[in-house]
């Protein structure tokens, strides 16, 4: 069944035409990767998908519904999440905290300061559900602004799932980590997809994790899709070894 499907995805900054005529179709229960150079328009695509940037032209439809008009916020609450580039927490705040604001948002509870004491055990319990998810059960008492890089873009990723997504956005979500925190990161992945039956569409350099991880692959150079297939048809793909996988050996 079809969850994601961009039909004609255009979006120009000016004179810049980031994306040009961009098609993609993700079914439910899928790891979908987008890979290509610095500049293809990978993130400009996310922004779009989740709805920080409207398109040009083009359609988004997202189970079922179309949700070009939509406010990234009504996104989230159909169950279309992302994550960012740039760690996007509560620094100064727990890491129980950071989960708990993601935890009362989902349950409609953020407007009241005070909730009841059956309501604040319900909050707790999830928050703690998604702890041990994650992996961060001994992390939680901890400032995130005290915590490793790997360890901050868990947290981020934690937030996300507390909002229950059907699809999560995961833009390189091992950007900037060593080889432990990244084999951290892609396990967390495989449980979030294989344990928790998250459908996930990430954006990713390591070649390896692409390869390693995703059902299907769609190449974007030049704001355009120069492929899409399994990993092992791009792998093979002549113009993805000419414009990118080559030029990355």
């Amino acid at each position: 069944m079809s969850l994601l499907h961009l039909e004609n995805i255009s979006r120009v900054f000016g004179k810049l035409v980031a994306l040009q005529n961009v098609a993609l179709e993700m079914n439910e229960g899928e790891l979908y990767s987008v890979i290509g150079p610095n500049g293809a328009g990978k993130t400009t695509l996310f922004n779009l998908i989740s709805g920080f940037f409207p398109a040009s032209t083009g359609e988004i439809w997202f189970d079922g519904v179309q949700v070009n008009k939509f406010t990234p916020e009504r996104r989230v609450a159909l169950g279309l999440v992302r994550t960012f580039q740039i760690t996007e927490i509560f620094p100064e705040l727990s890491v129980f905290e950071n989960i708990r604001i993601g935890v009362e948002a989902q349950m409609g509870c953020s407007a009241h300061p005070w909730p009841g004491r059956k309501l604040l055990q319900q909050i707790n319990r999830r928050v703690e559900e998604l702890l041990k998810i994650t992996s961060l059960e001994a992390q939680a008492d901890r400032t995130v602004s005290e915590l490793a890089h790997g360890d901050q873009r868990v947290v981020e990723v934690t937030m996300a799932l507390s909002r229950k997504p059907k699809l999560l956005l995961l833009d390189e979500p091992t950007a900037g980590m060593g080889r432990a925190e990244t084999h951290h990161m892609v396990n967390i992945i495989r449980v979030l997809h294989e344990q928790q039956k998250i459908s996930i569409l990430f954006i990713e350099h390591d070649m390896d994790i692409v390869f390693g991880l995703a059902h299907r692959i769609t190449v974007l150079n030049y704001g355009q899709v120069l492929a899409t297939g399994t990993p092992k048809e791009i792998a093979a793909n002549p113009r993805v070894q000419a414009a990118y996988l080559g030029e990355a050996a």
